[in-house]
This record gives C-alpha cells, sequence and structure tokens, in this order.
C-alpha cells in the first residue's frame, strides 16, 4: 500500500521537525517576542496532546498513516484531532486507513499543487461508532476525482459528502464499532 518507514527515517524527520519548531522558539526569543514564542509552544503541546490521543485510540496502522503524512510529498499539509480519549473498541481498522490513504492519493491528483492547501481531521469516538471528519480548503481543480472516488459503489464505508466547491471540502465518515 505505501513505503515502509524504517526507525532511522522515522527519528531522522521527527529529529528534523523539532529542531524546526526550536528554531522557531528561539528565533521568537532573540527578536524579544515572548508572546509569539509562548503561542508557538502551547501549538507544540496542543499537537503533541492530539498525538498521545491518536496513539491511544489502538489504530495503529491508521496513527501511521496521519503521523508520516507530513514527511511525504503531499500538495496538502495535515492536520487532525482526536475529540476524547476513548476507551479500547473494535472496529475495521484496515477499511479506514486503506480508505483515507486513497483519498489522500486522491486529493493529491485533485489539487493545485504548490498552493495553501490544508486537510484538517477530525475523529470523534462515539459510543456506537467513530466519525472521522475530513475538512479541505485550498484550491482543488479537478473536482471530478473528488467526486468519483467519494461515490465509488465499492465503498463499504458510510461516506457523506457535506460539502465540495473548488476550494472547499468536507467529507464525514462513519464506521461502526465491531461487537466482540
Amino acid at each position: 500500500m505505501e513505503k515502509e518507514w524504517d526507525i532511522v527515517e522515522v527519528l531522522r524527520h521527527s529529529r528534523h521537525d523539532w529542531l524546526n519548531k526550536l528554531q522557531l522558539i528561539k528565533g521568537n526569543l532573540d527578536l524579544n517576542r515572548i508572546d509569539r514564542a509562548k503561542a508557538v509552544i502551547d501549538e507544540i503541546i496542543i499537537e503533541a496532546q492530539h498525538e498521545s490521543k491518536l496513539s491511544n485510540l489502538k489504530m495503529p496502522l491508521f496513527a501511521s498513516l496521519l503521523l508520516k503524512s507530513n514527511w511525504e510529498n503531499h500538495s496538502f499539509k495535515l492536520e487532525y484531532e482526536v475529540f476524547e480519549d476513548s476507551e479500547s473498541f473494535q472496529m475495521n481498522e484496515e477499511l479506514i486507513t486503506t480508505w483515507t490513504y486513497n483519498f489522500f492519493k486522491c486529493l493529491n491528483e485533485a489539487i493545485e499543487a504548490f498552493q495553501e492547501n490544508h486537510l484538517s481531521i477530525s475523529i470523534d469516538p462515539q459510543s456506537e461508532g467513530v466519525r472521522f471528519f475530513f475538512d479541505f480548503s485550498g484550491i482543488i481543480i479537478k473536482s471530478e476525482l473528488i467526486e468519483t472516488f467519494l461515490s465509488d459503489p465499492n465503498n463499504q464505508l458510510d461516506v457523506v459528502v457535506k460539502e465540495l466547491s473548488k476550494s472547499e471540502l468536507g467529507v464525514e465518515v462513519f464506521i461502526p464499532i465491531q461487537k466482540k
């Protein structure tokens, strides 16, 4: 399905990200922009909390896909949030991971590269299942690719398109919890 990442590559990318964040804090401190340095630190804390919640979902394939997404050559920046910590649950992780991977590929082909393209994924664990909200803002140049992907009759997921325009896309995906 995708490139295999070894531990050295993961650590190299992670270290690079951390050095960038530290340089941003140091640069703001050097310019005596204390409030901006504090804001960057707050952003880092929130990002780390979301990473922790994502890891705690016990969906390692899906978490891995999201965690390394910004290290790959996508034409969009990915952000994600998990609304709450949840207890362990059984669901078809491979189904949502494969769908999301293919959605990333489709989106990458349908948007204009080198623009301010952002994809936000919100994950809302609920008692009956998990809702995934995919919100894109940027420049969509091939909306027919997205429409075809989202309306695929072979799709085994409950996919609802909330919005699709030249600059916005909103999709909700629901996966029920499997009974043990």
